[in-house]
């Protein structure tokens, strides 16, 4: 039998309030995801999932667990790993990042959001400090980041703007953040210089389905997503992006869902280009829509209104018209006085038909667990 996920013996848990956990027995079945701590605790069993709904994993020849889609365009999906297919990437963040023993790593996100669950995971699996911070307000996480003297930060876009938005203390023992869930817009990335200047921003493209696809580094071109993780072959065909890893998922457990093999290759819907080995995304091709017969990936445009100033959030929506078949508008969060050098942005960018036709904004934007836009309650609250 492969080897499965275990407590290194020099890990150490500390929950929100900085109180240490000690480990229990492995739970095999389904876990509660609150508290998390209680939860990662219990790590070690042969099938597990934490947190979702839905029957318990099945035992099988190899430890395996389940984790869940962002379900940002529908219902969290539950996905049925090997444990070995992130252990696989363990080793290979441990070269890149130090991660093991006296490294104090932190997560921002709750466990059913499978980023949270894997720095967490590997974090007591190398043997580290781990520090789960999902149910503070960002204020405190940042004041938790600062007094704990965390070295490496797992977060996506959307909580990494909250941390710089509150203020606070500044961060000089974070070395590395690994980011993940959407690509980070130049504001944030300096602002996070701001917040931490000794850290060192590290963006992975990948999918629950997928794991780690792509690495940004440095010297990545700002429009592309990096090039293919170790271990990692990229293949584009059609435009659409296909990838063969030790780090794929086995199927869902849940539905069908969208993924799709070919050739011992994986693709998730996303469209693409490689060009001088590195990736560069238009969108998923579940969220194309023709716009008087012209493409448009709504991601593409939503990675330049976040871009803007005066931008927090934002999720572009299609809506019916008589005349192009569809328009697009576009829900932002952040300075509504920035509406009208915003619209003129758009339309030299993208052109007249490409461009969000209004925007509306929200001081009450819709989230999901991820800190991805909940497209679905959107697209009811603006229809």
């Amino acid at each position: 039998m492969s080897q499965g996920f275990a407590w290194h013996p020099k890990a150490q848990l500390f929950d929100a309030a900085g109180q240490s956990v000690r480990q229990g027995e492995p739970l095999q079945g389904v876990i509660a995801a609150d508290p998390a701590s209680a939860a990662l605790a219990r790590l070690g069993a042969s099938a597990f999932r934490i947190g979702g709904v839905g029957p318990a994993p099945e035992v099988g020849p190899e430890p395996v667990f389940e984790t869940l889609t962002g379900g940002s365009s529908g219902i969290p999906r539950r996905i049925r790993r090997a444990q070995a297919s992130w252990i696989a990437s363990f080793g290979v963040n441990a070269g890149l990042f130090g991660i093991g023993p006296h490294c104090k790593v932190a997560v921002l996100g709750e466990l059913i959001h499978s980023l949270a669950l894997y720095g967490a995971i590997e974090a007591l699996h190398l043997g580290a400090e781990l520090h789960l911070l999902g149910d503070l307000r960002p204020d405190r996480q940042r004041t938790a980041l600062a007094a704990r003297g965390v070295r490496l930060l797992y977060a996506t876009p959307a909580q990494l703007r909250l941390l710089v938005a509150v203020g606070g203390a500044a961060l000089p023992d974070l070395r590395f953040a690994l980011v993940g869930g959407s690509k980070l817009d130049p504001a944030l990335r300096a602002a996070m210089t701001q917040m931490a200047p000794a850290c060192g921003v590290h963006e992975f493209y990948g999918a629950a389905e997928a794991s780690f696809i792509t690495l940004a580094g440095p010297n990545t071109p700002p429009d592309a997503v990096g090039a293919a993780y170790p271990g990692v072959e990229l293949r584009v065909s059609d435009g659409e992006v296909w990838v063969k890893s030790p780090y794929l998922f086995q199927g869902y457990a849940s539905d069908v869902g969208s993924a799709r093999w070919h050739d011992g290759f994986l693709s998730v819907g996303e469209m693409g280009r490689l060009q001088d080995g590195q990736l560069y995304l238009s969108g998923r091709a579940s969220r194309m829509v023709k716009v008087a017969d012209q493409a448009v990936y709504p991601e593409e445009i939503e990675s330049f209104l976040l871009a803007q100033t005066g931008v927090t959030q934002a999720a572009v929506l299609p809506r019916p018209d008589a005349l192009r078949g569809v328009h697009l508008v576009a829900v932002l969060q952040g300075d509504a006085a920035q509406e009208q050098v915003i619209l003129r942005a758009l339309r030299t960018e993208f052109g007249p038909l490409k461009s969000p036709k209004t925007l509306i904004w929200r001081d009450d934007f819709a989230l999901l667990p991820s800190g991805k836009p909940d497209l679905q309650r959107l697209e009811r609250e603006v229809r």
